[in-house]
């Protein structure tokens, strides 16, 4: 071979190397994106939790409505009924609601499989703990 067609090759080579990287990468990027977007739980239905505050316990049932991040739905407890709002950021949860003029917010993380959700909550600086609700 003579030197030309050497440099050539070597200089094809490293560019074809480099766009085989780049390719590679957002081949990868592409399919992380969609497989958090495909398999995001979906968190609509019924939730019976369990709750530890510093003010005592409680079993309240969460009935919610997933739409993309935002969540709506209900709240049944000790306190009486409320309507929640919320979002569902990958495996991030928030639940707020208010009662009595009191701002009550859970904060949680969805196991893998989509039935069980764990967390701290806060009754507007009142009282906190912590809380496990499981999808019914």
């Amino acid at each position: 071979m003579d030197r030309l067609a050497e440099t050539r090759t070597r200089m094809y080579g490293k560019r074809t190397k480099k766009r085989l990287v780049i390719l590679a990468a957002v081949t990868f990027l592409a399919v992380t994106l969609f497989a958090v977007n495909v398999f995001a739980a979906d968190i609509s239905g019924t939730w019976e939790a369990t709750v530890q505050t510093s003010a005592g316990n409680g079993t309240p049932t969460f009935v919610l409505k997933q739409d993309g991040e935002k969540l709506t739905g209900t709240y049944a407890g000790t306190l009486g009924n409320a309507p929640v709002t919320g979002t569902v950021k990958g495996n991030d949860v928030t639940l707020e609601f208010d009662v009595s003029g009191t701002k009550v917010t859970y904060t949680g993380k969805i196991d893998s499989a989509g039935k069980k959700i764990e967390g701290t909550c806060d009754y507007g600086g009142q009282a906190s703990g912590t809380f496990t609700a499981t999808k019914k």
